[in-house]
């Protein structure tokens, strides 16, 4: 015992390593020393000196961290009445610029990460942004994008040969050294059925306020850029045999609606 210096040690501390013999001595031991006696577990272990108990203690540090990170996310500010208002008032102004805003539920990673707001002095939209380029496996976040900004602008910072930077430039080489006119933004249609993925294509020349209008977003925008010369496999809405059969199905039932209309109104 490193207290008494009589007895045999039968404890350890984990936080100074001090062997005691008692209670009393474990006692002693942290009064003197003010040891807590609760185990550092950012302590620094030389690689030499690893084992696989310190690799099954990290583990379980970062399982608690992580367990902290959600309890944090789950907070009852989260519900707050404020933050419902905000989300309110912001689904509201998007509704006035014909863009279906839609928010998911607190605990959502889409959620927590999404940054948009409405600066009400200049009326301008400041969106959560993500571009995604599936050629390259790549995908980038962008936040406070002003909705008055064109895709083609907000575009030129990844793939312009010129402005971009040069590390991203090089990971995307494949866009950078295409045409201007090969290069396709797409955005998926929400609230299709699961095997009846469609994308719309937009405007890279317009506004993304423009290009918004009349969408559902869920949270915030993603945005797709591919090239039209490598097939993808994503499916732009009517261009496909399918939607060209829908809408013709949908519009033969609303000539047979008018028909059966028409009838009762002459009976």
């Amino acid at each position: 015992c490193e207290t008494c210096s009589k007895e045999e040690a039968k404890y350890r501390c984990p936080r100074c390593m001090k062997y005691s013999c008692s209670l009393l001595c474990v006692k002693k031991h942290k009064l003197a020393l003010s040891c807590n006696g609760v185990r550092d577990k950012t302590a620094f272990v030389s690689v030499n000196e690893f084992t696989d108990l310190n690799l099954l203690s990290d583990y379980r540090f970062l399982e608690d961290v992580g367990r902290t990170a959600d309890a944090a996310a789950r907070h009852r500010t989260m519900y707050s009445p404020t933050t419902k208002r905000l989300l309110s008032s912001l689904r509201n102004k998007a509704q006035k610029c014909n863009i279906d805003l839609r928010t998911l539920p607190v605990g959502f990673t889409k959620r927590r990460e999404n940054s948009t707001t409405f600066n009400s002095t200049e009326k301008k939209f400041y969106w959560h942004l993500k571009l995604i380029f599936p050629h390259c496996h790549a995908e980038y976040t962008l936040k406070r994008v002003p909705d008055d900004k064109t895709l083609a602008d907000i575009l030129k910072l990844y793939i312009d040969p010129v402005e971009s930077d040069p590390v991203v430039c090089q990971r995307l080489k494949i866009y950078t050294t295409s045409p201007q006119s090969d290069v396709q933004i797409l955005m998926k249609i929400e609230n299709r059925r699961q095997n009846s993925v469609r994308y719309n294509e937009l405007d890279a020349s317009r506004s993304l306020l423009d290009n918004l209008k009349g969408k559902v977003i869920i949270e915030y925008p993603t945005l797709f850029v591919v090239l039209k010369t490598l097939k993808n496999g994503m499916v732009v809405l009517g261009q496909d045999a399918s939607d060209r059969a829908e809408s013709s199905d949908s519009e033969s039932a609303s000539l047979s609606s008018m028909e059966e209309g028409e009838i009762r109104d002459g009976s």
